[in-house]
């Protein structure tokens, strides 16, 4: 079976493309150069990409700093230390995963793939509207009644494997199926070397889950 990966380089895409994978998905890992300050995070998934053989990796260049109006697409300071913090935070880019998802059913559409897998989280996450499970439920109305192949097949399905996991259960899946998290980058504000901050809400609770998993944190932090 077919199917489109949305892999960002961070550590939940990075799981669920090894879940794909072992579950003998054919996989088109799909990223996106949309104006992140974390744009390493590109070379992170290049690099994941590669190391589990994706045949075909799509960089897909779309500039949301068009919109801005996040810390993560325009000149905001990314909030530290503030995890669990009242609100939607300003890391939320507008719309960013509807938009991600349209492009993605497209290829899925025109590459006849079954399936759009993506590493959205509704338990260790910082609150973001789209990525919790009534999301993708209305997303998938949006395949089912305005899509060609929705009409004629009822595909493509989306697959949200870790949307109920904590970050410690994410880790520990990752480790079983041989993710080298080392490759990863999960930072919303990493300096020029790449090094991870540290206390951005992507962070905490990336340095958190490994903690709770029992397992070595490979991530190059600042200090």
């Amino acid at each position: 079976m077919k199917a489109v990966i949305l892999l960002s380089g961070g550590l939940d895409s990075a799981t669920v493309l090894a879940i794909a994978k072992h579950d003998g998905r054919d996989c088109i890992a799909l990223s996106f150069a949309y104006g992140q300050r974390h744009e390493i995070e590109l070379a992170a998934a290049r690099n994941v990409a590669k190391a589990m053989d994706v045949v075909e990796h799509v960089v897909y260049p779309i500039d949301l700093r068009v919109f801005g109006a996040s810390a993560l697409t325009d000149n905001i300071k990314v909030p530290k230390d503030a995890v669990g913090a009242p609100g939607i935070p300003v890391t939320y880019v507008p719309a960013r995963n509807t938009i991600f998802l349209a492009i993605a059913l497209g290829m899925a559409e025109a590459r006849g793939a079954d399936e759009i897998w993506l590493g959205v989280n509704a338990i260790d996450y910082s609150g973001y509207p789209d990525c919790r499970p009534q999301f993708i439920e209305a997303f998938q109305n949006v395949i089912l009644w305005g899509t060609k192949s929705g009409i004629e097949r009822g595909r493509p399905r989306l697959v949200t494997p870790l949307i109920n996991s904590t970050k410690a259960q994410i880790i520990r899946r990752g480790v079983e199926l041989g993710v080298d998290y080392s490759l990863t980058h999960s930072c919303y504000d990493p300096d020029a070397d790449g090094r991870a901050c540290g206390h951005c809400d992507s962070c905490l609770l990336r340095k958190r889950g490994f903690e709770e998993a029992g397992v070595k944190d490979p991530t190059r932090y600042q200090r």
